[in-house]
This record gives C-alpha cells, sequence and structure tokens, in this order.
C-alpha cells in the first residue's frame, strides 16, 4: 500500500497544472517535496499531522490523538520540544470528549478513523452528532475510502439527516465500480461547516485531481450539498 500512495502523490507531484490549480496545491507540493525530495518517485510521504504542523500559525496549536501506542511515541518522537503541537495516547472517539470545545472557540477537527470495523461509519455519524452539539461553530473534516458504495450512500444519507445546518461532501473515484467491496476506489470527505471560499476552490480542484489520479474511464468525481446551502444540487463529471 505504501509504494501504491507514493506512486499516486508523484501523479499529483508531475501532472500538468493549470495555474488556478497550481496556486491551491502549493503548499501541498511544497511540503511533501521538502519531506520526500524531488525524485521522480517520492521517498516518503508526510502524514497528516506533519502536513497540519507544516500550515500552522505561531499563534496556532494541534492535538494529535493516536490509539496504537507505537504511532503514538512514533509522534511523541517527531514533535517532541514543540509546544505548538500536543500528542496523545487515546481513543479519539474519547478524544472528542474531553478535547471540545477548545478553548478558543475555533477549530478544525479531522477524523480519519481505519473503517476496519464494519460499524466504523455509523461510529462516525454518531460521534459527529454528538461533537457537534458540543462545538457547532467548529469545522469538521470527515475522511472515508470509497470501497463498498452502498455503505458510503448509507452513511451519506444519515449525515444528511443529522440536523446539522451546513455539511458538504466530496469524493475522487479513480475508477468505475470495481469488482467486490475491499477495492479501493476512491476516497471521500464530508466536511461540517466548510469556509465560504471552499466550494468555489474544491469545483477547480476535482476535475483536475481526477484526471491526475484515473486509472480508467469510469473515473470520477462528486461535489455535494447534503445539508445546508444548495442541498440536493450535486456536482459530478467522468474522466475528461
Amino acid at each position: 500500500m505504501g509504494w501504491v500512495l507514493l506512486f499516486f502523490v508523484s501523479r499529483l507531484l508531475e501532472a500538468e497544472t493549470p495555474s488556478e490549480v497550481a496556486e491551491l496545491i502549493a503548499p501541498w507540493r511544497d511540503i511533501v517535496r521538502e519531506i520526500a525530495g524531488t525524485g521522480e518517485l517520492p521517498l516518503a510521504y508526510p502524514g497528516s499531522p506533519l502536513i497540519v504542523r507544516k500550515l500552522l500559525r505561531p499563534q496556532d496549536r494541534l492535538s494529535a490523538i493516536e490509539l496504537l501506542p507505537q504511532d503514538a511515541a512514533a509522534l511523541k518522537a517527531l514533535f517532541a520540544g514543540d509546544h505548538q503541537v500536543r500528542v496523545t495516547e487515546l481513543d479519539g472517539w474519547l478524544a472528542l470528549k474531553g478535547h471540545l470545545p477548545p478553548k478558543e472557540k475555533r477549530g478544525l477537527v479531522l477524523i480519519d478513523p481505519p473503517y476496519e470495523k464494519r460499524d466504523d461509519f455509523d461510529t462516525m455519524a454518531k460521534h459527529l452528532a454528538a461533537a457537534w452539539r458540543r462545538f457547532p461553530g467548529g469545522v469538521y473534516l470527515l475522511w472515508y475510502p470509497v470501497k463498498n458504495r452502498a455503505a458510503v450512500a448509507t452513511f451519506r444519507t444519515r449525515l444528511a439527516g443529522l440536523g446539522i445546518p451546513r455539511i458538504l461532501d466530496t469524493a475522487v473515484e479513480i475508477r468505475g465500480v470495481a469488482k467486490g467491496d475491499e477495492t479501493f476506489d476512491g476516497t471521500g470527505m464530508a466536511i461540517v461547516n466548510p469556509p465560504h471560499v471552499l466550494l468555489a476552490q474544491l469545483q477547480k480542484l476535482l476535475p483536475w485531481l481526477t484526471n491526475a489520479l484515473a486509472v480508467d474511464s469510469g473515473a470520477t468525481f462528486r461535489l455535494e450539498w447534503l445539508a445546508g446551502e444548495g442541498t440536493g444540487g450535486a456536482a459530478a463529471a467522468k474522466r475528461s
């Protein structure tokens, strides 16, 4: 899986990029090249905690929650002595209760469970609802894999019914529907309280991502309001 990831990362680093897209992804490209080098195939890929750390302003702080002891230890070593980062070895679902709302009353919460259990989609929706009640003004990013299409559709329907005023859903699928439910066909992100500029940025970014990552003619993207502005309106397109 690691080499597959690096292969797709290399596609994004080297793909022909319109200027309006290049401007949007420049921070990500700069961070990846800083960590991975500038060779044909990246030698490593920075995980989300390191990418977030690189993007923090001086007044920002990062709370990284990790359940697995070895991964928590690696994160603590990576950020040792960094006063803007706190690493906690804890179940992320429990952390939502203890860390929200943040003292700043503003913040972004990234939730990306491993989706190794059948009920992970249900667990995500349940804990999002509880977290939003504690911190309704926060921005939440809910990552999910596109494998079992029926499970994804059920998850999206459940999110739409939570009563949260603004949820924007987006996904990139790199191929048409594969055989079986375990093939990783794409990736999605449901966004609660998206910044107002994000929709326009995603409208520029998603077609480029789809073309850059496509492995067959069935590649497509989705951009749809599940709740709030333009609910029911969707943008989706096959690879051009």
